[in-house]
C-alpha cells in the first residue's frame, strides 16, 4: 500500500526566543486537498509556526518536511501561496494597480521588472478571474474596499499556481458581508481547484463550515478531526487559558 506523503510534516517542533518558549513539541501533518484551520489566541505562536513552515524562522528543535523533502532541500516555493497578516491593509496612496500587484505573484521568483511571458499573463488573468477582480485590474489598489483588497492579495498568491494556500488572519479590516463571500471563494478553490487551504485565525467565530480539520495552537498543539464538535466543547475555552490540553485526536465517524 502506498502511503500519502503530507504537504507539511512537522515533528516535535519547538521555538524559543531569548529564553521565552513560544512553541512546544508541535507535531502535525497537512495533506493534499485538505481545508484546515489553525486557531489560537494572539501571542499563542500561530504566526511563528507559519513562519517556520515557510522557512522564515528556524526551529529551536524538531524538523519540518515539505512535500516529502527536508525544509533545507525544498526549492519549489511556487507550490505554496502565502497571504501574510495585514496584507490587505494598503496605504491609500500606494502607487500600484490591481494588475501590478497580481503580476508580483509571477515575478516574485525573479526580479521585480521581469518581462511577463504569455504563460505568466494567462496565470495572472486566471487568478484575477478566480477571485472575481478582473473588472478591477486597472484600479489603484489603495482605492479599493477591504474585501476587494483581500481578493487582490489572494489572487497574487494564486498567480504562481500553488498547490496550497496559506492565509494568516486574512479578515483584518474586512466587513462581514465580504467575509461571507470570501469563505465561499475559499470553499470553491478547495473543492473545484483542489487547492489545499490553511486558514490561520485568533477568532473562533470565523471558522467556516467547510473546514475539515482544526489545529489549535497555544504553545502546544491540539488536533481536532471534527471542528463542529470542538467548537461546542467547553475545552475550547482552555485554549485561551494558560495551557492547552488535548481535546480531540480521533477520526470523525460517518
Amino acid at each position: 500500500m502506498k502511503f500519502k506523503i503530507p504537504i507539511f510534516d512537522v515533528k516535535n517542533l519547538s521555538f524559543s526566543v531569548r529564553g521565552q518558549k513560544i512553541l512546544l513539541h508541535i507535531s502535525l501533518e497537512i495533506f493534499s486537498g485538505e481545508y484546515v484551520a489553525i486557531i489560537g489566541p494572539n501571542g499563542g505562536g500561530k504566526t511563528t509556526l507559519i513562519r517556520m513552515l515557510l522557512g522564515l524562522e528556524s526551529p529551536s528543535e524538531g524538523n519540518i518536511k515539505l512535500f516529502g523533502k527536508k525544509l533545507s532541500n525544498f526549492k519549489s516555493w511556487h507550490k505554496i501561496g502565502y497571504v501574510p497578516q495585514r496584507a490587505s491593509l494598503v496605504d491609500a496612496n500606494f502607487p500600484a494597480t490591481v494588475s501590478d500587484i497580481v503580476n508580483m505573484g509571477r515575478t516574485a521568483q525573479r526580479s521585480l521588472f521581469s518581462f511577463l511571458s504569455k504563460e505568466d499573463k494567462v496565470a495572472v488573468n486566471d487568478a484575477m478571474t478566480k477571485m472575481d477582480i478582473l473588472d478591477l485590474k486597472n484600479k489603484m489598489v489603495g482605492t479599493l474596499s477591504g474585501g476587494q483588497r483581500q481578493r487582490v492579495m489572494i489572487a497574487r498568491a494564486l498567480a504562481s499556481k500553488p498547490e496550497i494556500l496559506i492565509l494568516d488572519e486574512p479578515n483584518t479590516g474586512v466587513d462581514i458581508v465580504s467575509q461571507r463571500n470570501f469563505y465561499a471563494l475559499l470553499a470553491k478553490l478547495n473543492k473545484e481547484e483542489k487547492i489545499t487551504i490553511v486558514f490561520i485565525t485568533h477568532d473562533i467565530g470565523v471558522i467556516a463550515d467547510d473546514i475539515g480539520r482544526l489545529f489549535t495552537i497555544n504553545q502546544k498543539a491540539i488536533v481536532c478531526n471534527n471542528p463542529k464538535e470542538a467548537l461546542s466543547c467547553e475545552e475550547m475555552s482552555t485554549l485561551y487559558g494558560i495551557e492547552a490540553h488535548l481535546i480531540h485526536n480521533h477520526k470523525h465517524e460517518h
